[in-house]
């Protein structure tokens, strides 16, 4: 498991960019490891259909119905008092078996935003098509014995891609502290272009892109073919990049520009 269950308390240096971007790019690597798991499986589009697995008492497609039990038993442990980790379930939600986690300081502002819902319609319908190896066949019985490999990896993808998108709530509320009167007009005008405008940063979407296809061709590459760049490869680099390029930083600058929209809430600028 990926996840920050039990992590630390926020430091101080948690709003500085530098610290930020650290963590976006270990989570490059936890996504991408997860995703080439679960290129390994075929598609299997059963398992994203309600009703193709029949599942007692439960309306949910198979895929869901693990993600539901897996945020269930998370929830019971902490998971998601972290404050970089958001449920796609909101009903999956347990009490806790533990103590609750007790922060010294807010880092974030309160906010109810979740982009979990628009993530996950992403990755089932645009992402894993270009990931996952396609065989031109109907999906055959034999891809049955993969459902369940290929769900527990469906999982660790969403978590980790979930993380990804809403540390952007970090990145925002850096950029508010170091131009707050700025973001306050903007906010105020209700000027979402202006604010998406204000937080982005082309050079570092550029970097970030031109890291990531180096990864995927680097670990995407079959070891036994030293480098072969003819060789097989584990992942499409190009899905890969593209899922970065047309989703992932898009939906961050989207949770970025929400969380700020409600940033004035309870303030003096409200």
């Amino acid at each position: 498991m990926d996840a920050t269950i039990d992590s630390p308390s926020p430091s101080p240096t948690a709003l500085s960019l530098p610290h930020i971007r650290h963590h976006l790019i270990r989570l490059e690597d936890t996504v991408l490891f997860h995703l080439i798991e679960r290129a390994q499986f075929p598609l299997n589009a059963s398992i994203y259909t309600p009703g193709a697995i029949p599942i007692p008492d439960s309306p949910l497609s198979f895929s869901d119905w693990v993600l539901f039990s897996t945020e269930q038993l998370h929830s019971k442990i902490r998971r998601y008092q972290s404050p970089d980790e958001y449920p796609f379930f909101e009903e999956a939600m347990q009490e806790t078996i533990l103590p609750p986690l007790v922060y010294p300081e807010k880092v974030l502002w309160p906010n109810e935003v979740n982009f979990n819902g628009e993530l996950k319609r992403r990755y089932v319908r645009d992402v894993l098509p270009g990931c996952c190896a396609q065989t031109g066949r109907a999906e055959r019985a034999e891809a049955q014995e993969n459902y369940g490999s290929s769900a527990t990896a469906d999982v660790l993808c969403l978590q980790s891609l979930s993380r990804r998108i809403h540390f952007g709530k970090f990145v925002a509320e850096s950029k508010f502290r170091q131009e707050t009167q700025r973001f306050v007009s903007l906010i105020k005008a209700s000027d979402r272009r202006g604010i998406d405008e204000a937080i982005t940063d082309a050079k570092v979407e550029k970097k970030v892109l031109e890291r990531l296809r180096l990864k995927a061709e680097m670990y995407g590459a079959d070891p036994n073919f030293n480098g072969d760049a003819d060789g097989p490869r584990k992942i499409n680099v190009e899905a890969v990049v593209a899922m970065y390029r047309d989703h992932v930083i898009p939906l961050t600058k989207v949770v970025e520009v929400e969380y700020l929209m409600q940033r004035l809430q309870g303030t003096e600028w409200e």
